[in-house]
């Protein structure tokens, strides 16, 4: 037990790093005061995540260890909401209604069709 959580945590820490990394290259590419490395990320872990769970139901049913691995861990610190939603309330603080829904419209509806798109592309795979 104590390996798989350290395993786990592992994962974690990597879904961890490259969430800030990939975000904060967005960001500083787009800049501006829009939250867009944060929405790219979370449309990217839908989609992968979508695509591994086709993927582990239908082409890889091993191991649940490794799924735990990669969608609890990885993905899961990959694609926090708790960014969401804290930079949605500071949009709603600093620029009104208008942003804060953009931001929660995009990335729920985009969200799902990500993640429906993952699951049909990794039902082909």
């Amino acid at each position: 037990m104590l390996q798989k959580l350290l395993w786990l945590a592992l994962a974690g820490a990597l879904g961890t790093l490259t969430r800030y990394a990939l975000a904060e290259i967005i960001q500083k590419y787009h800049g501006g005061n829009f939250p867009l490395g944060s929405i790219a990320v979370n449309l990217a872990g839908c989609a992968v995540a979508g695509f591994l769970w086709a993927l582990f139901e239908h082409k890889w049913p091993g191991s649940a260890e490794i799924r735990i691995f990669v969608l609890v861990g990885f993905l899961g610190a990959f694609t926090t909401f708790s960014a969401f939603m804290l930079e949605t309330g500071e949009l709603l603080r600093s620029t009104g209604w208008t942003y804060a829904a953009i931001m929660i419209m995009v990335q729920n509806v985009l969200g799902l069709a990500a993640s429906l798109a993952g699951v049909a592309i990794g039902r082909q795979v």
